[in-house]
């Protein structure tokens, strides 16, 4: 007789989209030279969009172990994870005003360490942007400022 029993089934809420608590996510301002790393997210919220690589943070993970494995399976890439960049509030709502998604997001500087970047899992295109040129694509809200804000930490040396 085994001692394994079925997963229970998800509660309503749980998933991302109208979810019960707000859910956790990471990015990665990845940082070659004058370079950022952009993927143009392939899914909702923000279907279309240029953003930085990152995701959920799952269970019993830290968000440096979220980092390097959202990075990896979004991009193909190594990195070494430095400081954190910032961190916001997403929340977005239908138009009944119910909560559709909520998001507490901590970016961090990242840099390439191996690897060759190709898309992956919900990205649908990926390119090196030079930072100069970040303004002239469809972006994330206040993906210049976080950029910004990872450059200074690492031209200060906190990164």
């Amino acid at each position: 007789m085994s001692d394994a029993r079925p997963p229970a089934p998800a509660a309503p809420g749980d998933g991302r989209e109208y979810p019960a608590c707000p859910r956790v996510g990471v990015g990665a301002v990845v940082l070659d030279g004058s370079r950022v790393l952009l993927v143009r997210r392939g899914r909702a919220p923000a279907l279309g969009k240029w953003s930085l690589p990152g995701g959920l943070v799952e269970l019993g993970e830290t968000t440096a172990e979220a980092i390097r494995r959202e990075v990896q399976e979004e991009c193909g890439l190594v990195v070494r994870v430095g400081a954190v960049a910032g961190v916001l509030d997403r929340v977005t709502r239908d138009a009944e005003g119910r909560v559709r998604y909520h998001w507490v997001l901590i970016d961090f500087v990242a840099y390439p360490e191996a690897g060759t970047p190709c898309a992956g899992s919900d990205a649908d295109e990926l390119r090196w942007v030079d930072v100069a040129d970040v303004k002239d694509l469809d972006t994330t809200e206040g993906l210049l400022d976080m950029i910004r804000r990872a450059m200074a930490l690492r031209d200060e040396g906190v990164a």
